[in-house]
Parts: structure tokens; sequence; C-alpha cells
């Protein structure tokens, strides 16, 4: 290689190298933000919670929007297996101590073992109930595989698919802490997944 390859070759990368650095953060913040697909809150006839959190986030945030006037009462989607009960009896259990009236909070309990199963079995619920329009709340990097799969699996339901805040995961910082690291990364392999069918 001649000198001037070589000078060529060494201000190629460190170009290259100074782009990387400077662009790190908005890349990975590109990649966090594509997770979040969420939309405000509208008047609908239920609001619904899915399942998949374990700290009380997204039911606080359902019961927030019953509280300000947006629907009378939420479906709290919760499958089987934690610690021997479903999930969605615990979750009401916790909102409850939060001061939040029992009466608001209608379980529904299932055996759905992924976001697009419990949306044909929530949307089966919700015709059941004779509802047609739902405010669907989930946590922020949970948000655009759900409303896919709802709107795959759940024709003739209106949704807005609201965001409830999570501890460890933000689009502009999930890579600071190892929870939202994994979160970040388990939710990108299930939305790959989800494109595929598997």
């Amino acid at each position: 290689m001649t000198a001037r390859r070589l000078r060529a070759a060494a201000v190629t990368g460190a170009v290259l190298l100074l782009l990387a650095v400077l662009a790190w953060r908005p890349c990975l913040s590109a990649l966090g933000g594509f997770l979040v697909k969420s939309e405000p809150p509208r008047h609908a006839d239920i609001v619904v919670v899915l399942a998949g959190d374990y700290s009380g986030n997204r039911i606080r945030k359902a019961a927030e929007l019953v509280k300000q006037g947006y629907a009378p009462k939420v479906l709290v989607s919760g499958p089987s297996g934690f610690y021997g009960e479903h999930e969605s009896d615990a979750a009401i259990r916790f909102i409850i101590r939060q001061g939040y009236p029992a009466s608001w909070f209608i379980p529904f309990p299932n055996d759905s073992r992924s976001t697009r199963e419990e949306a044909r079995d929530v949307a089966a619920k919700l015709r059941e109930l004779g509802l047609v329009r739902a405010d669907i709340v989930t946590s922020n990097y949970h948000t655009r595989r759900a409303r896919t799969d709802y709107i795959e699996e759940a024709p003739g339901i209106e949704f807005s698919m609201v965001a409830a805040p999570d501890e460890y995961f933000t689009p502009e910082g999930w890579w600071k802490t190892r929870e939202g690291r994994k979160t970040f990364l388990l939710e990108w392999l299930k939305t790959v997944a989800s494109w595929a069918h598997l």
C-alpha cells in the first residue's frame, strides 16, 4: 500500500470514527423511539390494560384515565402463572391499595402467551360486552408492536394505544441502565418475531 493510500485510509477511518462518536446517541435514541407508537387517549367505552407489567404503571395509567372521565371502567387482562394466580387479580388488588375503587376494574383472566393472542382474546371479550371503542394501555416501549397486533387481530374495534411510562425505558436513555438495555433488546426481538409471524 502506498503512503498516499495509507493516509487516505487513515483519514477515512478517522472521519468514520468521528461520525460514529457524534451519531451514536441519536442512533440509539432513534432505535428506542421506533418502539414507541402511542396516541393521546380518546373518550371510549372502556380502558384495557395489557398484561406484562409488574411495576403497576399500566394499571395506574388506566385508573387515571377513568378518573379523568375517558371511560367508565377498566378491563384488566392477565394470564395465569403469576405465583399461582392470574396477573389481572394481582394488578387489581395493587390498584385498590392505591386508593382507587374496586368497582372501576373488571378482571379478565386469560391464557394468552403473546400480545397477538391477547389481542384476539381482548377483542372477543369486547365484542361479547358489546363495546367497540377502547383506550388500550401498555408500556411505552410496547406500543408499536401492540398497535400492529391489535390492528390485525381486532378488526371492528376502534382504539387508541396509550403509553404508560416505564421506569427503565425512555427512547432518549434506555442504554444507561441494565434494565433499560434488557427491555430494549427483548422488545426488538419480539418486534422482529412479530414481523415474521413467529
